[in-house]
């Protein structure tokens, strides 16, 4: 049996992982609403609000939380092949959702000690986590071309 590696272009590995990133995500977001994610965000948002008046959380109906994700999963997917491409200033994109969806990752987990209980999307949180980790990698490590902030 032969690997992926075989079959695509060492350039192609961050695209390949990009596209795992977007498919985590997907898997995140089912979880989150699974296990009912706004019970737990809404009225934290509001008790943060409150200490922190400047801090602007929004918060969210069920429709309009997953209807933005459903279309933020779609958009990422959607960007796939200009990941596969390298085209200019993915790499900056790539980077920049992976490192948010670590800092995600680890915010489940955090949440779950720090609270006691296994918060919403904690379950696909190291899924999340790995995907992540793995679109940096390769993005670092295997995209062709300078790096974001190189010159």
């Amino acid at each position: 049996m032969s690997s992926i590696s075989t079959h695509l272009p060492r350039t192609a590995a961050p695209g390949v992982a990009w596209v795992s990133l977007c498919l985590a995500v997907a898997l995140h977001v089912a979880d989150e609403a699974h296990h009912d994610f706004l019970a737990v965000y809404n009225p934290a948002a509001l008790r943060i609000r409150e200490q922190l008046p400047f801090l602007p959380l929004p918060t969210f109906t069920f429709d309009v939380w997953i209807t933005g994700l459903a279309i933020a999963v779609v958009l990422g997917l959607s960007l796939s092949p200009l990941v596969f491409r390298q085209a200019s200033g993915m790499r900056l994109v790539v980077t920049v959702v992976a490192s948010l969806m670590l800092l995600n990752a680890l915010g489940h987990a955090m949440g779950s000690i720090v609270t006691g209980s296994v918060m919403p999307g904690t379950y696909s949180s190291p899924i999340l986590f790995a995907a992540a980790a793995w679109a940096l990698s390769r993005t670092r490590s295997e995209w062709a071309g300078p790096r974001p902030g190189s010159r």
